[in-house]
């Protein structure tokens, strides 16, 4: 009898609806697809906007995340999960509460906490939950560059910085961290993430910088790349290298939607082979 779980794995996106699709759940399913895996999804919230911006957004009730999630533990067989942007504190447990009760697979927490330019998008008291209580359940975590120095407490000049806050957000209880480099500095010409594993190896991913508008959905993209990889049977370090690969091609091949801050582009040729593991190492 063929094992369809291993035919078709499944992974789970625990996010928001993003409208024009360029980030939220809308940017992890492309990214499940384009990564041979079956999506499925915890809508968390929903958000109006477009490539101008977000003109409008409503939380869904606590009640309806507990249905979706339960309906999809009867039914699937979820291997890795990974959440996005969570709201709110309330919203935040709610979460924590089914993801603890439910077998999901390893999760990868985007924490979700500053934009790409460093503002605030949680309250201290949802930051403060997501950091103590959602950290410490994550398999790998992928802070950007300000969310790794909010929550590692100091500023990062320096790639020793980088080392000793990779240390820091371990400390708080996540896994492996990959910590997102600093693309904000006027004429660079690579970014740099840190990754430090369980294990206590690290390395750096170094890549391309591409001065583009069109980067939505790069953090969400990254870490469904992530979920996808462990939901097909990959480790740490082979998902992770995949999916720093998967949205510098994303980014390099730019696609023209929409009119100002645009996707990623998900179609883009020359991604590693989801079917052939030994190039993607």
């Amino acid at each position: 009898m063929i094992n369809l779980t291993e035919q078709y794995p499944q992974a789970l996106t625990i996010a928001g609806s993003d409208s024009d699709g360029s980030a939220g759940m809308q940017a992890d399913l492309h990214t499940f697809f384009r990564r041979h895996i079956y999506g499925t999804a915890v809508m968390t919230a929903a958000v109006a906007g477009n490539s101008y911006g977000i003109h409008d957004s409503v939380t869904l009730p606590t009640s309806f995340i507990d249905q979706e999630f339960k309906d999809l533990a009867d039914d699937y067989q979820v291997r890795a999960s990974k959440t996005g942007m969570l709201a709110d504190t309330e919203l935040i447990r709610t979460v924590i509460k089914n993801y603890q009760k439910y077998d999901f697979g390893p999760l990868v927490v985007d924490p979700v906490i500053t934009t790409k330019h460093g503002n605030m998008l949680l309250e201290e008291s949802a930051y403060k939950t997501l950091r103590d209580e959602l950290i410490p359940l994550a398999t790998v975590i992928t802070p950007n560059f300000f969310e790794a120095q909010k929550l590692a407490e100091m500023e990062i000049n320096t790639k020793d910085d980088m080392i000793a806050a990779a240390q820091k957000l371990k400390d708080l209880g996540a896994d492996n961290i990959m910590i997102k480099g600093s693309h904000h500095h006027p004429g660079q010409k690579e970014v740099s993430d840190y990754v430090l594993l369980e294990s206590g190896k690290s390395f750096w991913l170094t890549g391309d910088f591409f001065d583009t508008d069109r980067k939505n959905g790069t953090g969400d993209s990254l870490s469904a790349c992530i979920a996808a990889e462990l939901a097909r049977g990959n480790d740490i370090e082979t998902s992770v290298r995949i999916a720093k690969k998967f949205v510098d091609i994303a980014i390099e091949n730019e696609i023209q939607v929409g009119h100002k801050f645009g996707p990623i582009n998900h179609w883009a040729p020359g991604y590693p082979d989801p079917t052939n593991t030994s190039n993607d190492k």
